[in-house]
């Protein structure tokens, strides 16, 4: 076609759809996939932890209490945030779990805030996994199996009762203000925009409903899944969890600073069919992936304990393989 009005052509030019470059998008990977590069399976009967009282509670009073606690094996760490569970010991693997297991991790807290000092509303402790950071760039996810106790044997508190999460930053733009000057050297403030680091923890928590909650209709207790977070910072409901005993977890994170979650009951390796979800936390671009941690949470009141929680082989891998490599959509 020949355009000889160049009236006519700047028509075209605004009318005509432009046809831009694909978006880039990473293929999923489903935890579980790739080298391993941390693990515990608690199989070490001599597996201690050095509690190192008072704990730490840097959230609530910005009191940061060294030493730290410190698994013996030096593969575990109390948080200098949220200070560690009252109760870390292995025991003997719950009935189901994985096979040739002999040895897990128990967590219970009760203390959940400022040591000494309840705070009267729902708390949480830290445990967190000695990982080697990586860029996103290698596809880092992990998995875990947590063992839920029956359910008489939970808190009797609706809320929040367990985190499964990851230590993840990324770059985030804020505005600050500084001192400048005017026309006639009077100092003023003016604002200016600044990039940091942002540390975040996407993750799954574990919500409970006991049967005595008004809310409850079912008449029957149970948990329900919950994602952190969208790309809103807003929690996003997962899967109803009816069933107690072993399941297992997993996310993983791909170089676009997406998660995904899985979760199944049972001790199997995750499958495709397990997904929950997939989110940009926050919206931040993430670029490194640090660790792991667990969150165990009470209601804080000096004298009620959370709910017994049991860990078995938490696993840390990379991925680099061709099924990750970016795709053009």
């Amino acid at each position: 076609m020949i355009v000889r009005s160049p009236l006519l052509l700047r028509v075209l030019l605004l009318t005509t759809p432009v046809l831009l470059p694909p978006a880039v998008v990473t293929a999923q990977v489903v935890p579980g996939t790739g080298t391993l590069i941390n693990t515990d399976d608690f199989e070490d009967e001599s597996f201690s932890f050095d509690m190192n009282w008072p704990k730490s509670s840097k959230e609530e009073d910005e009191n940061v209490r060294y030493p730290l606690g410190r698994s013996s094996n030096n593969m575990w760490m109390e948080s200098p945030k949220r200070g560690m569970p009252d109760v870390v010991k292995r025991v003997e693997t719950p009935a189901g779990g994985l096979e040739g297991s002999k040895g897990a991790l128990y967590l219970r807290s009760r203390d959940t805030g400022v040591p000494g000092r309840p705070g009267f509303k729902q708390a949480q402790d830290d445990f967190i996994l000695a990982a080697k950071p990586m860029t996103l760039s290698y596809s880092p996810n992990y998995t875990v199996r947590v063992y839920l106790p029956s359910w008489d044997q939970w808190e009797q508190r609706s809320g929040v009762t367990f985190g499964i999460r990851s230590g993840m930053q990324g770059p985030v733009e804020e505005e600050v203000e500084s001192l400048g000057f005017g026309r006639r050297l009077f100092r003023r403030l003016r604002r200016e925009k600044q990039t940091k680091m942002e540390p975040y923890y996407p993750g799954f928590f574990i919500y409970h409903v006991p049967a005595s909650d008004p809310n409850n209709k079912t008449g029957e207790p149970y948990a329900k899944i919950l994602i952190r977070a969208n790309q809103l910072g807003h929690e996003v409901d997962g899967p109803i969890i009816k069933e107690t005993g072993w399941w297992t977890f997993g996310m993983s994170v791909t170089p676009d600073a997406r998660c995904h979650y899985y979760a199944s009951p049972g001790v199997d390796d995750l499958t495709p069919r397990d997904f929950i979800t997939s989110q940009y936390p926050y919206t931040i671009p993430g670029t490194h992936f640090n660790t792991i941690f667990f969150n165990v949470c009470s209601a804080d009141d000096g004298k009620t304990w959370s709910t017994p929680w049991i860990i078995d082989d938490p696993k840390v891998y990379y991925y680099t393989g061709q099924r990750i490599q970016e795709a053009r959509r």
